[in-house]
């Protein structure tokens, strides 16, 4: 009788073969050390990847300008109580841009409504995106340590797409019940939001909506009484790598972008990238908080999540696998209606006290507190 023991093994070598290589990438890769020998602070590149990552984050060209000057947007047209300040040659350059970035195909139609007054609110899309205009408006304005002087417009999250890439909604609660305390965080069910990994499938709700302390080690060596109890035990610490997944994710960089592998919880020998990313996360749970939660009662039920919350923003909104949003490519600065508007001039007989009121205004609460 014919033995099939020869076929059977190169079948299994073939398996085992696809198995193995399916783990890694073949050469060559490209890698950059980010810190000290040792330290494995090494970011690596696939360069092959290089060509579709410049196309997906080409920035779309910049409107022709258009003189300075002119009666004011308010003057003119009614209802624009977050742009009116513009001119009105500007005020338009921003609109057609903002249904470039937004809705190419539908054009104006997709916030006002055909045959009415575009003064009306009618239709919901007109008051998300003003509010969308608001928010970012606080991003360019009062989140430099975050975005630096690269800043943010529409077309940064939404790319052409009414609904831009990447949102997320608070996950659904486990259906069957769950010995675990507080839940089971939906463990062992893999999801592309932790990388297939056994981690708990929201990572986000607790840190870019609600203010869950990011731990992932106590300062304490044992438990303790009061308030110097530990409190960071392993479901914390799981949530936490979930978010520290997608972070990975959504940049684009492994974990040596922001740590020093020696200590991940010490901000010693930590990179600069790590405090930007400490403020991006604060910023991004305002973000939330300030813009999006408001605008539950605006959405209809078919925009809305399993809870009934609202489409939120996470690191990859913006960001959609480059370190630097669009590959640092500065857009904001081109259209002044991006960030907040400047205090308009003063009458010609209270120029003599403008400098004292401002100086005032500086030192007695203009910033924004994070």
């Amino acid at each position: 009788m014919r033995s099939f023991a020869p076929f059977v093994s190169i079948a299994g070598s073939i398996l085992i073969g696809g198995l193995i290589t399916g783990c890694w990438e073949r050469p060559p890769i490209a890698s950059d050390q980010r810190g000290y020998r040792g330290t494995a602070m090494v970011e690596w590149q696939n360069p092959r990847e290089l060509p579709a990552k410049l196309a997906a984050n080409a920035a779309p060209e910049i409107a022709e300008p258009v003189p300075e000057g002119g009666p004011a947007a308010s003057t003119i047209y009614k209802n624009v109580p977050v742009l009116g300040q513009l001119g009105v040659g500007e005020f338009t350059r921003t609109m057609v841009a903002m249904t470039n970035w937004v809705a190419p195909k539908e054009g104006c139609l997709y916030c006002h409504k055909e045959g009415e007054d575009f003064a009306a609110d009618t239709l919901y899309t007109k008051i998300v995106a003003r509010k969308m205009l608001q928010m970012t408006q606080a991003i360019n304005s009062d989140n430099a340590q975050h975005v630096g002087v690269t800043g943010v417009t529409c077309y940064t999250c939404h790319r052409g797409q009414h609904i831009p890439q990447n949102v997320w909604f608070t996950a659904a609660p486990a259906k069957t019940a769950t010995r675990m305390v507080g839940g089971d965080g939906k463990q062992n069910q893999p999801a592309m939001a932790t990388a297939l990994a056994s981690l708990p499938v929201d990572g986000l709700t607790p840190y870019l909506s609600q203010a869950m302390e990011i731990r992932t080690a106590s300062t304490t060596a044992l438990p303790m009484s009061g308030e110097k109890r530990n409190r960071q035990d392993i479901k914390q610490t799981e949530s936490t790598y979930s978010l520290m997944v997608h972070l990975s994710e959504g940049l684009g960089v492994n974990c040596t972008f922001c740590h020093n592998t020696q200590s991940f919880s010490s901000w010693q020998g930590s990179t600069p990238q790590r405090v930007t990313a400490w403020h991006g996360i604060r910023m991004t749970r305002s973000l939330n908080n300030v813009f999006m939660e408001p605008l539950v009662p605006v959405f209809p039920a078919e925009r809305k999540g399993p809870t009934g919350d609202v489409a939120k923003v996470n690191c990859a909104t913006c960001h959609q696998g480059a370190n630097k949003p669009l590959l640092g490519a500065q857009m904001a600065k081109h259209y002044p209606a991006m960030s907040k508007a400047p205090v308009p001039a003063q009458p010609a007989e209270k120029v003599a006290v403008a400098p004292v009121v401002a100086a005032a205004a500086a030192t007695t609460g203009s910033k924004v507190k994070k």
